[in-house]
């Protein structure tokens, strides 16, 4: 059975340090954005937690780089007006290993800040020795600067977390990469011509306009079937995306918990009913996202 229905459209004050550590400075709009990660210590010498952990810091991040730290030089950044102490950072640098994530490459040997752990917390590898890293991040102003791109861009190095990184980034630059969701559009909802025997259609609302439907079959006898189509054409070959995929992760984080009341404002109730408990099952297939910084 297949329904062919419409797509519904849904002033920090810095004294003078460097010339260097100025010139970086310059390049960051906010400098906690060079911070260690919020989970920093021995006890998370480990690499990234989840799938979707990587993801978000690929996502946003042009460069995606391995390095080895090859030293660091500890200097203080006056805190903003009204503040109490400077706070401590690291000029940072590292020698790159592979590139991993970048249009334009990235030069041999970078430079960039890390701020320091606060006291009493034990600092991570990448502030006391050498060390692998992955790093996150985006170009800076100069040649051989970058900017970390969030509290949780510097992370051990692992050959999972390599492994991620390279297949993440492959599908994210692929041409038929799946869209970033942003919302739900129109769910339709119709029963077959025997009794138990339905089909849902749900229309997601992306990033790019790029058209994607969720598909729902109910057959007598048989276990309830959905998938994901990415285009305009829906049908009952659909199917679920893998998990730890970036089609999977596209729906896992981003679905909302449940169906919008707008997305069945023109079914009758019945059939309203049956679109939301199809929604939960797609949900509970996808399983949870898994975010865990």
């Amino acid at each position: 059975m297949m329904i062919s229905l419409p797509v519904g459209r849904m002033r920090r004050k810095i004294p003078f340090i460097s010339l260097i550590v100025l010139a970086i400075l310059s390049t960051q709009s906010a400098i906690a954005t060079a911070a260690p990660p919020t989970l920093s210590g021995e006890s998370k010498s480990s690499a990234l937690a989840s799938y979707a952990d990587s993801a978000d810091l690929i996502i946003a991040s042009p460069l995606v780089i391995k390095a080895r730290i090859e030293g660091r030089k500890k200097v203080n950044v006056a805190a903003a007006e009204g503040g109490a102490s400077p706070i401590s950072y690291y000029l940072t640098t590292a020698r790159v290993e592979a590139l991993i994530r970048g249009d334009s490459g990235v030069a041999p040997t970078l430079t960039f800040l890390v701020r320091d752990v606060p006291k009493g917390q034990v600092r991570p590898d990448y502030l006391r020795k050498k060390v692998t890293v992955m790093l996150f991040a985006r170009p800076g102003r100069k040649p051989g600067e970058i900017q970390l791109t969030s509290r949780n861009a510097i992370q051990p190095w692992t050959e999972d977390l390599e492994q991620k990184a390279r297949s993440i980034t492959s599908e994210l630059l692929r041409a038929d990469s799946p869209p970033a969701i942003i919302g739900v559009g129109d769910a339709f909802h119709i029963a077959g011509t025997i009794a138990g025997e339905s089909e849902t259609q749900i229309f997601l609302k992306t990033e790019n306009g790029a058209p994607v439907s969720l598909s729902i079959l109910r057959r007598p006898g048989e276990v309830p079937h959905w998938g994901v189509s990415l285009g305009e054409i829906v049908d009952e070959s659909a199917v679920p995306p893998p998990t730890d995929t970036l089609l999977w992760y596209r729906l896992a984080c981003a679905l909302p918990p449940k169906l919008p009341s707008e997305s069945t404002r023109s079914l009758p109730l019945l059939d309203a009913e049956a679109a939301r408990r199809d929604y939960k099952l797609v949900l509970e297939s996808l399983g949870s996202c898994g975010r865990t910084l």
